[in-house]
């Protein structure tokens, strides 16, 4: 299975620090951000990746190159504009293959298990969700019975990680598109499966959340 990196967003909320550094290169740990979804998909056997690039692209595809020295084989998929969510991978398509295939926000920290996720036969999407962030008290589906509903409760929240099929995009056109539609469309025929991720995941999507996991990952602590 192959895995793509979203990395293309222009990061407007953890601005100034992404007015010359992408999104993606800003360091928790002593390394970018990219870098650890990287290394923790490398070691649970995804070698061959696909990243998506916006703003300021050329840095990332400079900072990373083919990937050989993670042990990966990575490919990029360039936006000009961007694409949002469903548009991006939808453009990505023929390089992640016919099959099923893993998506990673690249801007979130987790010490989720990706060798264990899977895409059941007949399914079109298995999502990860967490427990709601106090920023995001609402969450987005509930999970009921190994299902993802878009009505319900007790809700969770998308972590930013999940295995789609290709037929999730069958009849989407070129050009940006977000991919929550595509997903609801798919519930709504009970073919979207999840499961509730209790570990750690970290949105990183502020420069003051940037610093909260640099200290934690520096300090030795769990993020």
């Amino acid at each position: 299975m192959k895995a793509m990196i979203l990395a293309a967003g222009r990061g407007e909320r953890m601005r100034p620090l992404t007015d010359r550094v992408p999104k993606p290169l800003l360091e928790a740990g002593g390394k970018p951000l990219i870098v650890h979804h990287i290394e923790r998909l490398v070691a649970a056997g995804f070698r061959e990746l696909v990243i998506n690039l916006g703003h300021l692209g050329e840095q990332v595809i400079a900072a990373l190159g083919d990937g050989a020295r993670w042990g990966a084989q990575i490919q990029y998929s360039p936006e000009a504009p961007v694409l949002e969510t469903g548009g991006g991978i939808f453009r990505a398509l023929p390089y992640l293959g016919p099959g099923p295939f893993l998506v990673i926000n690249g801007d979130i920290w987790t010490d989720l298990n990706f060798a264990g996720l899977g895409l059941a036969s007949g399914q079109l999407a298995h999502l990860i969700l967490v427990d709601n962030p106090p920023h995001h008290p609402r969450g987005d589906f509930a999970l009921a019975d190994g299902r993802v509903q878009a009505q319900g409760e007790p809700r969770l929240t998308f972590s930013g990680v999940g295995l789609y099929h290709p037929d999730l995009f069958r009849d989407c056109q070129p050009g940006p598109f977000p991919l929550a539609p595509l997903l609801r469309a798919a519930m709504a025929h009970a073919r979207v499966t999840g499961e509730h991720h209790a570990g750690i995941w970290r949105d990183i999507g502020t420069p003051e959340r940037l610093r909260a996991l640099d200290a934690d990952l520096r300090g030795g602590g769990r993020p």
